[in-house]
């Protein structure tokens, strides 16, 4: 409650200090609502309805304290014809009736046009979710179709509803809270055509435990003076459907730098796997021991092994060679000896020289 002297005494509720959100990513359309007119301020009993409101006695309305939920402030009297308190408030206080069927039931057939534009920096790429065409009534003709116009960014409002598996004539009655996603998943290295968006809805008030979260409305009030200076107002508690658009986007285009840097990740990754687990497996578990005897045995027979197999390579190589020369025919050298008489020119005497001369193999020993 305020009170100055430009605007008087003045009692806030609800209706005056909450405002739904609106933006460019949220908006409200009314469907069905529940008037209640000319309120003035003054004092009257508060709606059966209410828990907080209700009495037995005057000790159960203090004196001052607000309502809770409620419509006004308490006075301190209890009223025994509708057991509830006396408030000081906008009266008379607003019908707790449900509706039972949507006024505004032809807002199905409204239209609404959403335009969205995404935008890549780090590949200098933007685009938009209007299709690119020269025809200029494409917009004005087309309507948003999963199978003929996926591009169209216009929507008829019960086709969308009903593309998140409820009537829309069944959410105009109490409201709802609808969520329209636009994707956009683009691969970079084809044409700049096959960039577009995908398009999903869900309801977002459902709740399959409780009905009661189910719904979405709010209220608002309009005021006016009459021709004594007093101020009355008309309250209105409005239903309608919140719809909220969430955008993702993601784009990629191939890299050489970036593959390599994976590649190598990967095998290092791998490495470290296998050390891990041989960590593990030799060292930590409670069957360490087998585990360890049967690796280094595998690695001791694998090395028994390769040295037979030079072995063998190394026989089989000299068998080769010892064959090629037994097949060859190799001249060898031998000496013979000559005997002859030679005289001592100081003596005279007849001496017997031995002389040694060379011989292939074959040739006969002579002396």
């Amino acid at each position: 409650m305020t009170n100055n002297t430009e605007t008087g005494l003045r009692l806030w509720g609800a209706e005056d200090y909450v405002i739904p959100p609106t933006g460019e990513q949220v908006f409200f359309i009314v469907t069905n609502y529940i008037e209640t007119p000319h309120q003035s301020l003054g004092f009257c009993a508060e709606s059966p309805k209410v828990p907080d409101g209700q009495c037995v006695n005057n000790e159960d309305c203090a004196e001052g304290e607000a309502v809770v939920a409620g419509n006004g402030v308490k006075t301190g009297l209890c009223l025994n014809s509708t057991g509830t308190c006396e408030i000081h408030g906008w009266c008379p206080v607003e019908t707790g009736r449900k509706p039972l069927e949507a006024l505004l039931s032809k807002a199905e057939i409204f239209t609404i046009y959403i335009k969205n534009s995404v935008r890549f920096p780090k590949f200098e790429f933007s685009k938009s979710n209007v299709l690119d065409t020269g025809n200029d009534s494409y917009l004005k003709r087309c309507s948003y179709d999963n199978d003929l116009h996926p591009y169209c960014p216009i929507f008829r409002l019960g086709d969308l509803v009903s593309r998140t598996g409820h009537d829309f004539q069944d959410m105009a009655v109490v409201g709802g809270s609808v969520g329209i996603l636009i994707e956009w998943n683009c691969d970079l290295d084809k044409d700049y055509s096959q960039c577009n968006p995908e398009y999903s809805f869900t309801r977002l008030d459902m709740n399959l435990n409780s009905s009661v979260t189910s719904g979405y409305n709010f209220r608002y009030a309009q005021y006016y003076k009459d021709e004594a200076g007093e101020s009355y107002r008309t309250l209105y508690k409005v239903y309608g459907i919140r719809f909220d658009i969430m955008v993702n986007g993601r784009a990629g285009k191939f890299n050489i730098i970036p593959t390599v840097i994976a590649i190598g990740s990967g095998l290092a990754i791998m490495g470290m796997g296998k050390f891990a687990c041989d960590m593990i497996f030799v060292y930590m578990l409670s069957t360490s021991s087998f585990y360890r005897d049967r690796k280094f045995e595998i690695l001791k027979k694998e090395r028994i092994k390769k040295h037979k197999e030079i072995a063998k390579t190394l026989v089989n190589r000299d068998t080769r060679k010892h064959r090629k020369h037994a097949g060859e025919q190799h001249e060898l050298t031998t000496l013979s000896t000559k005997n002859e008489e030679k005289q001592d020119p100081k003596t005279g005497e007849k001496n017997e020289v031995h002389i040694l001369s060379p011989r292939t193999v074959g040739q006969r020993l002579s002396h």
